[in-house]
């Protein structure tokens, strides 16, 4: 397989994490919502042309990111979306949404509205991600 590549659009609008269940995870870079988006290492552009075995791992890492923004965030609902209309590279999106949030009820991919992390914040995320994935979660943002 070729070495992995991170699409551009995806490298531009995020903020790399680090590495968890075989794919890059981002946060997209928009503190107006806790949001993260996992990049399978694969060269596929669907959930369905992955064998049954990768498509465990990702769900399992998916039901654990979810977990995770609803607690570490307090979300009320979740929405999680593989879409790829713009951007056709495999990727999930996982975004806590709160009734108050600047786009409820509409989707957070449509509202214009943005608030770049600081970088103390990510750190902040990185550091509670860590925490609660354990070693699995290769971190991009250790403290050193």
């Amino acid at each position: 397989m070729p070495q992995f590549q991170l699409d551009q659009g995806l490298a531009n609008d995020c903020i790399r994490l680090g590495q968890f269940a075989g794919a890059e995870l981002l946060l997209m870079n928009n503190a107006l919502y806790p949001w993260l988006i996992l990049v399978p290492h694969c060269a596929h552009t669907e959930l369905y042309q992955l064998e049954a075995r990768e498509q465990q791992i990702l769900l399992s890492a998916i039901n654990q990111l979810s977990a995770f923004i609803k607690q570490h965030f307090a979300s009320e609902k979740l929405n999680i979306a593989s879409i790829g209309n713009i951007v056709s590279q495999l990727h999930i999106h996982i975004v806590g949404r709160q009734q108050s949030d600047a786009a409820w009820p509409n989707t957070v991919w449509s509202s214009p509205q943005r608030e770049l992390y600081a970088a103390a914040a990510v750190r902040n995320i990185c550091a509670a991600l860590a925490q609660y994935l354990g070693d699995s979660f290769i971190s991009d943002h250790s403290k050193h």
